[in-house]
This record gives structure tokens, sequence and C-alpha cells, in this order.
């Protein structure tokens, strides 16, 4: 079944959402596959250099496979913020490490195969919400740095399926744990 329309010029199916097989994807697709794409190695880089410390933004000795804690030196940072007294008290503490790592990997991943865009917006929008307001106000700005600019894009990102191009989204939105639970597409 075709529905009326995609936004991008093609049909989609009622079904999925998703443009139909052999819909055309235009130049801008491309583009924000790849901004999808560089966004999630974003995330994911930072999730391996503090597992493996590779020297980037996390030294070898504060690597998290070595014992060390993801959380503290960013967190431990903030004390002086406005908010630090909220977020310098987590720094160091498992589940805190345990979240932030994990999210850092599962946002990475899912922009990375455009999969689950919806949750990955949320998700990942609420950790670099609170990375924000750990760091208000910002050190070159005083209001806006590049995690409200990641968070937007990441959002727009989910709403124009850019998943679907450069990624398994279209693919993904298809199965049938995505059509029981539409809120993972």
């Amino acid at each position: 079944m075709t529905g009326s329309g995609d936004g991008r010029g093609g049909a989609t199916t009622r079904a999925t959402g998703h443009p139909a097989a052999g819909t055309a994807t235009r130049p801008g697709d491309y583009v924000w596959g790849l901004v999808r794409l560089l966004i999630g190695w974003v995330f994911l880089w930072a999730f391996l250099d503090k597992l493996f410390g590779w020297g980037f933004g996390t030294p070898a000795d504060r690597a998290w496979i070595r014992g060390a804690s993801p959380t503290t030196g960013y967190l431990k940072g903030t004390a002086r913020k406005p908010l630090g007294a909220v977020f310098s008290p987590l720094a160091g503490h498992a589940w805190a490490d345990w979240l932030f790592m994990i999210g850092l990997l599962g946002v990475g991943l899912a922009l990375m195969l455009g999969v689950a865009m919806r949750l990955t917006a949320v998700l990942g929008g609420l950790l670099l919400l609170l990375m924000w307001a750990a760091e208000l106000p910002p050190e070159h700005n005083p209001f806006v740095d590049y995690r409200l600019v990641y968070l937007f894009v990441i959002a727009g990102l989910a709403l124009t399926d850019a998943g679907d191009t450069l990624g398994i989204g279209r693919w993904w939105g298809n199965t049938a744990l995505v059509r029981h639970h539409p809120w993972l597409k």
C-alpha cells in the first residue's frame, strides 16, 4: 500500500511511514546520512577512548578498563559551576559510570547504524542536556555550546528518517519488532 508522500518527493508505505521501495534518494539525504554517521562516531569514539584510554581525551592510566572512573574528571570539574552541587557528587559512582558509558555506546551505535532514531534522539538528547547543564555556563558562550547543537541535530535526524540513507533504518523500521513497538523506530 502506498501513502501520500514522505516529504522527500516519494511515496511512503502506510504501515511504516518509510519511503516505498524504488523511491529516489535526494542528494540532501546523503548529507544528513553523513551528519548522522559523524555524530555517531563522536559518541562511539568518546566511549572507546574512555574505555581504553587511547590518549586522545583520556590518558591510558585513566582508562575504564584500568579501573578509572569515566565520570570523575568531568563531573568533579563542575564543582564550581552553578549546578555543581547537583553534578559533582555523582562523580565516580559505579552506577553513573555504567549509565554514562552505556549511553555513549548505545547512542553511538544507534546513530552509526541508523536504528532506533526516535529513542536515540530522546536518550541521546537527555545525555547531552545533562552534560550541557553540568557545564553551565559554557566556556566560550554564555548559553550555547556544541552539546545543544548536537541535541537538536539528533532530534532533526530522527524526525527526517536520516537512518534510512547510509544506514539500516529502512530495514529496521520494517522489522516485526518495530512494527509491533513503533517507539523503537
